[in-house]
C-alpha cells in the first residue's frame, strides 16, 4: 500500500522580528513533523516547534551554500513521501526572491500537495521599522523591488534605466555586494545625486543600524560605516519623512522637558 503523500507548507517568516510571524504561520510550526529553514530566519522561531519536530538548516549565504536548491527540492519531495507535515521557512515572504514558487513548481510536477503562507517582507517590514513609509502622500506614489544581484544563470540585466524614473521608490534586496554598481547606473541614466537613500542592516531586530546618505555618496558613507549583510536599500524622496519623524520627536522631547 503506498503511503500518502504529506503537505509542504512554504512559509514566510518575516523580516526578523520574530513577533512579526503571522498567526498562520506559527501555527504551522507548531504543527510540522519537520521545518527546513533558511539562514534568514530568526532561529527564535524554531522554539515554538515540538520537541521531536526534525529541523534542516539549508540556508545560503554569498559564496556558502549550506545545501543547493535541488537538493532542498529533494529533500522536500523526499520527507513529503514520507508522509511529513513539512514547513519550508524562509525569511521575509516566500515569494518575494524566495524561489518559493520555484520550489512549488517541483511539488507540482510530482502531484505534492503545497500551500504559499506570505510573510512581511523587508521592503515593508524594514523600511517600517527604520521610519520609512515605502509611499507617502506628496513624496512617492509608487514602489519597486528589485534584486541588487543575479543568479550566476540568469544573464537578463536589472533594467536601472527604466527603475530611476518609472517609480518613486525603489527598494533593493541583496544589493550591498554591488551597492556601487547600483549608483553608477542610477546616476548614468539620470537619477538625482542628491536623492535620499537609506540603508537598513538587520531590519527589526536589535541589531538594525539605519544609514542614510545621498545617492551621490552612499557608496563612500556605507564602506566607511562597514554595511553589511543582510541590508535593504532604499532610495527615494521617502527616506525624508524619517528626517522629520526624528526632528519632530526631538522637539517633543524638548517641550516637554521644559514643561
Amino acid at each position: 500500500m503506498t503511503r500518502a503523500a504529506g503537505k509542504i507548507y512554504i512559509v514566510g517568516a518575516g523580516p526578523g522580528d520574530p513577533e512579526l510571524i503571522t498567526v498562520k504561520a506559527m501555527r504551522r510550526i507548531q504543527e510540522a513533523d519537520v521545518i527546513l529553514y533558511d539562514r534568514l530566519v530568526n532561529v527564535e522561531l524554531l522554539e515554538y516547534a515540538r520537541e521531536d519536530a526534525e529541523r534542516v538548516y539549508c540556508g545560503k549565504a554569498p559564496g556558502a551554500h549550506a545545501m543547493r536548491q535541488d537538493k532542498i527540492n529533494e529533500t522536500l519531495i523526499a520527507y513529503a513521501r514520507q508522509g511529513k507535515t513539512v514547513v519550508r521557512l524562509k525569511g521575509g515572504d516566500p515569494l518575494v526572491f524566495g524561489r518559493g514558487g520555484e520550489e512549488a513548481l517541483e511539488l507540482a510536477a510530482r502531484d505534492i500537495p503545497y500551500e504559499f503562507i506570505p510573510g512581511v517582507t523587508s521592503a515593508i517590514g524594514a523600511s517600517a521599522a527604520a521610519g520609512i513609509p515605502i509611499t507617502h502622500r506628496g513624496y512617492a506614489a509608487s514602489f519597486a523591488c528589485v534584486t541588487g544581484s543575479r543568479c550566476h544563470d540568469d544573464g537578463k540585466p536589472v533594467r536601472w534605466d527604466l527603475l530611476a524614473h518609472s517609480v518613486d521608490t525603489l527598494a533593493i534586496y541583496m544589493g550591498v555586494s554591488q551597492l556601487g554598481e547600483i549608483r553608477e547606473q542610477l546616476l548614468m541614466h539620470g537619477k538625482s545625486p542628491s536623492t535620499p537613500v537609506a540603508l537598513i542592516e538587520n531590519g527589526t531586530t536589535k541589531g538594525q543600524r539605519v544609514i542614510t546618505a545621498t545617492l551621490e555618496d552612499v557608496h563612500r558613507i556605507a564602506a566607511a560605516m562597514k554595511l553589511t549583510n543582510p541590508a535593504l536599500i532604499i532610495v527615494g524622496d521617502v527616506v525624508r519623512v524619517r528626517e522629520q519623524l526624528i526632528r519632530a520627536q526631538r522637539q517633543a522631547s524638548a517641550l516637554s522637558m521644559i514643561g
